[in-house]
């Protein structure tokens, strides 16, 4: 069996040291590990998006990546997000639009919409679905998520001018 391998990773802001095993998926470590079991597993072939997680401010499948490739690394999951309490923008719109149903694929949906509107952040409707072409929803008709997205951009320029006004 392989040596474990040390890593120095920070997830949600918080650094971690740990040994993992070599063959160690990201979203293992993540579940087993740190117990943030929001990251969900789906496909694990990197196909459905369940599992996506921001890397240094990209998204990334976590079921593509092994913990020991991430030393040193940044990593934001969807528990970094916000609370029921404290809502990101993104929580507040996908919640406003109704753009979940069962869930399972919401945490990657949020996340993917981080990381479009960090890019985009005047996406049109065709960017947004270009973005969130691998994020597979078994429940929807996508057009709620569509719609949670334009919003969500449209409460982070609110809160960016808010707080530029203050």
């Amino acid at each position: 069996m392989p040596e474990a391998v040390s890593i120095r990773i920070t997830v949600n802001g918080v650094t971690y040291e740990r040994s993992v095993e070599p063959r160690l998926l990201l979203s293992d470590f993540l579940r087993g590990e740190l117990g943030l079991t929001g990251t969900h597993v789906g496909c694990e072939h990197g196909v459905c998006g369940a599992c996506t997680v921001l890397v240094n401010g990209d998204s990334a499948r976590s079921c593509l990546f092994l913990a020991a490739q991430l030393d040193g690394a940044e990593v934001k999951t969807v528990e970094g997000l916000g609370t029921a309490q404290a809502m990101s923008p993104v929580q507040k719109a996908f919640h406003e639009c109704h753009a979940l149903q069962c869930g399972f694929c919401t945490p990657g949906m949020l996340i993917t919409t981080m990381d479009i509107l960090s890019k985009f952040p005047d996406a049109d409707d065709e960017q947004i679905r270009e973005g969130l072409s691998g994020n597979l929803c078994r429940c929807t008709g996508y057009q709620n998520i569509v719609r949670a997205v334009r919003m969500a951009a449209d409460n982070i320029k609110a809160q960016a001018q808010e707080e530029a006004a203050s």
